[in-house]
């Protein structure tokens, strides 16, 4: 059991943390082998996020203090806060990632560990996502390549428009 002092160290780092934050995922660490935190813990730095365990009691009131409606008994486990400076998008990204890739014991649901995300908050919006929308969000890939699929998309038919010109032209000559 922790003192009063580490509490109040805990509280005092995590509350650094979220000022620094734009977005948070909570996620469920139980099973989850102490080596696999420690890559998540490695993953997520280099993402510009940090992973840290807290009780839900103090970060509730962390939250609470901080303005943001957050019901962090609605979760019936441990939670593990991601803290991120980046938004939403790229927070939940390497957290999906990470627990996507996670071993599955035999007989087992594939959907066991993503089960282990279980909401979110984006701190500029100040909105909250429930595990459905947070693995959606993580499921999509990097905006760059969004941006690169729509153009080409729209450069398709005038792709073709300039080919059916070209063959015209040539036609015509």
């Amino acid at each position: 059991m922790k003192t009063k002092i580490q509490k109040t160290e805990e509280l005092a780092r995590a509350k650094e943390l979220l000022e620094k934050s734009r977005a948070l995922i909570f996620t469920d660490f139980t099973k989850v082998p102490a080596e696999d935190v420690r890559r998540l813990r490695r993953e997520l730095k280099k993402s510009g996020a940090q992973f840290l365990v807290i009780k839900k009691r103090l970060l509730s009131l962390l939250l609470k203090e901080k303005g943001i409606a957050a019901d962090l008994t609605q979760f019936k486990t441990s939670v593990g806060t991601v803290f991120s400076e980046n938004d939403i998008e790229r927070a939940t990204a390497p957290a999906f990632k990470f627990f996507s890739a996670l071993e599955i014991p035999e007989g087992s649901p594939k959907d066991m560990w993503i089960k282990h995300l279980l909401g979110g908050y984006d701190m500029a919006k100040n909105s909250s996502f429930d595990t459905a929308q947070i693995v959606f969000i993580g499921k999509l890939p990097p905006r760059e390549v969004l941006l690169s699929r729509l153009l080409g998309t729209l450069a398709g038919p005038i792709r073709s428009l300039l080919y059916v010109l070209d063959e015209k032209v040539k036609r015509s000559s």
